[in-house]
Parts: structure tokens; C-alpha cells; sequence
């Protein structure tokens, strides 16, 4: 299943000023969850030695199980390039495999996240415990919360190529969500190198 392309010198994305103008939305957008998340850093940073008589990071995180997290996500963000190069092929059908190769890698990182946070809790490392994982929780939930958004939305972008197939709007709408696997992706290597690397020196 092949989608005409509209101007083969011109991405199909930015082939409408909407696609233009959401793309460049998006992108104010990006910069506003990078406050957030900077945001969450900065409390993480300065709450992580408070564990009052709760458990410390060394004492709960498992480091293997991060590390097979950070695969996950790491490989994700390059199957999400593979999403782009082949819709700017025009290729429905390989942009919409390699889009739910994406989402496959993307639930076992949350399906693993999902358990790291019961191991916490039978560990006694709840959100109440003490400081240190208040602030842990708070950033590993954020992050959780906006891998869940961007599977969900993934989906809804897989049923409107189906519907449509590749337009400059479909288009726009999956390079937007690449440009926000991306950034997850992203913080998520700060999570890894400043929560759980820092937390084990």
C-alpha cells in the first residue's frame, strides 16, 4: 500500500501551513516539557539524600532491570526513525510496522516500569516514605505518564493512516509524535545517568 507523495522535494509534513504551524507549535510545546522535567531534576537533586528512615537508592534500584529498560527505549527511538524515513518514502504499510514495533518496545518499558514501582512499594519505598522517593516517584511517574500518552496517541495516529494514508496532516502527525518519542527518549537518559548511575556512586 503506496501514498502518493504530493512534492517529492518538500517533506511531505511541511507540505501544508497547518502541518508548518502545528509543527512549530509542537516544538514551543517541547520547550515548555523541558521546563517541567528540569523542574523535577532540580527537586530530585536537592531531595535525594533525604530518605529520613526510608531506603536509599542503592538499597531498591536494580540495576539490571534499568538497564533492559534503557534498552527498550533506546531502540524505540531508532525504530521511531524508521516510522519517519518510511513515511517519507510514502510507504504506509513499513511506516505503520515499524510504528507498532515502537509501541511493542515502548509497553515493555512501561510494562517494566510498571513493576519497578510495586518492587519500591514492597521495598517500603512508597511516595510517602520519606523525601528522596516522594521525588523519585514524582519524576518516574511523569516520565511513565508521558510514554503511556505518546503509545496511546501512536495508536490513534495508526487508525488515521489506515483511514487516510499518507497526507501532509497524517504526516505532520507522525513526525509530531516522533519529535515527542524522541524527547521521552531523551530524558530518559538523563533519568538513567542522574538517578540510578548517580544514585549507585
Amino acid at each position: 500500500m503506496e501514498s502518493k507523495m504530493i512534492n517529492h522535494s518538500v517533506p511531505t509534513e511541511y507540505q501544508s501551513e497547518q502541518g508548518k504551524l502545528n509543527i512549530l507549535g509542537f516544538w514551543i510545546f517541547i520547550a515548555a516539557e523541558i521546563i517541567l522535567f528540569a523542574t523535577l531534576f532540580a527537586v530530585y537533586g536537592v531531595l535525594h539524600t533525604r530518605t529520613s528512615d526510608g531506603p536509599t537508592g542503592e538499597e531498591i534500584f536494580v540495576i539490571k532491570d534499568v538497564v533492559i529498560q534503557t534498552m527498550l527505549l533506546l531502540t524505540s527511538s531508532f525504530t521511531a526513525g524508521l516510522v519517519i524515513h518510511e513515511m517519507r518514502r510514502g510507504n504506509v504499510r513499513g511506516l505503520i510496522t515499524w510504528l507498532i514495533i515502537t509501541l511493542a518496545l515502548g509497553g515493555g518499558f512501561l510494562y517494566m516500569e510498571i513493576n519497578e514501582f510495586i518492587h519500591y512499594v514492597h521495598a517500603g519505598a512508597g511516595i510517602q516514605t520519606s523525601a528522596f522517593t516522594s521525588s523519585l516517584l514524582t519524576l518516574l511517574g511523569t516520565h511513565g505518564a508521558h510514554v503511556t500518552l505518546g503509545i496511546f496517541w501512536a495508536i490513534m495516529v495508526i487508525i488515521q493512516l489506515l483511514q487516510r494514508g499518507i497526507t501532509p496532516i497524517t504526516a505532520s502527525k507522525v513526525h509530531i509524535w516522533g519529535i515527542y518519542w524522541h524527547f521521552l527518549d531523551v530524558v530518559w537518559i538523563f533519568i538513567f545517568t542522574f538517578v540510578y548511575v548517580g544514585g549507585l556512586i
